[in-house]
């Protein structure tokens, strides 16, 4: 089932930047761990960063830190991923996910971790 849906993916040039939000698609509850990852066909979902809900502590991939920036708000009950300086290796359709569950290791990174996920917004980077 869709629980979460994700907007504001597009086309952009190498250097752009977008702003992906993720919001949920009917009911309510606790998602004490938030995250957003990305998929290329051929390959495994990749996370991209992870939040803590509660206390806001974020966690970002190697790979997109100091370009990519997870934040929330719990008011609105929304998250987003703030992404500059983008590359064409960024491409990919991006997915938000969200685990009921608040014990989880680290920085809760992993696909299988997630019990909740959207349909995925694509991200597409051209040089």
């Amino acid at each position: 089932q869709v629980e979460l849906v994700e907007s504001g993916g597009g086309s952009v040039q190498a250097g752009g930047s977008l702003r992906l939000s993720c919001g949920p698609s009917g009911y309510t509850y606790s998602r004490p761990w938030m995250a957003w990852f990305r998929q290329t066909p051929g390959k495994e979902r990749e996370g991209v960063a992870t939040i803590y809900t509660a206390a806001g502590t974020t966690y970002v991939a190697d790979s997109v830190k100091g370009r990519f920036t997870i934040s929330q708000d719990n008011a609105k009950n929304m998250l987003y991923l703030q992404m500059n300086g983008l590359k064409p290796e960024d491409t990919a359709m991006y997915y938000c996910a969200a685990r009921s569950r608040l014990l989880c290791g680290g920085g809760c990174w992993g696909a299988e971790k997630y019990n909740s996920w959207g349909q995925g917004t694509q991200v597409t980077v051209s040089s």
